[in-house]
């Protein structure tokens, strides 16, 4: 994300949605309906910069998974773990950072 959003080091807002599904067999509703909504829903996991460009997706994970058990399950963070994501630097509070994070709504 750019710096004149006020976000320095942000690589962009990721947030984790759920999507009804009509068409759900019968077979799998179990698996795809949580408590809260009483429907079957598919999980998506998006992450857009501050123009609005999708840089990740994620999808087809079962309604019934929280936020965590989908970003658990996608491999957005594979990068990270293996030493291999992008390089960003940038100072706050006099602290350097050298390693960006993504904006959520509380995960």
């Amino acid at each position: 994300m750019s710096q004149k959003e006020g976000f320095i080091g942000c690589l962009g807002s990721l947030d984790v949605m759920k999507w009804e599904w009509k068409n759900c067999p019968m077979s799998w509703r179990g698996s795809f309906t949580n408590g809260k909504d009483q429907v079957p829903t598919i999980g998506l996991e998006a992450v857009v910069d501050s123009r609005y460009y999708f840089w990740h997706a994620f999808f087809g994970v079962p309604g019934s998974h929280n936020d965590i058990n989908v970003i658990d399950q996608s491999d957005l963070f594979e990068e990270l773990t293996r030493g291999a994501a992008l390089e960003v630097h940038f100072v706050l509070n006099n602290k350097v950072y050298d390693m960006g994070y993504y904006l959520t709504d509380g995960i």
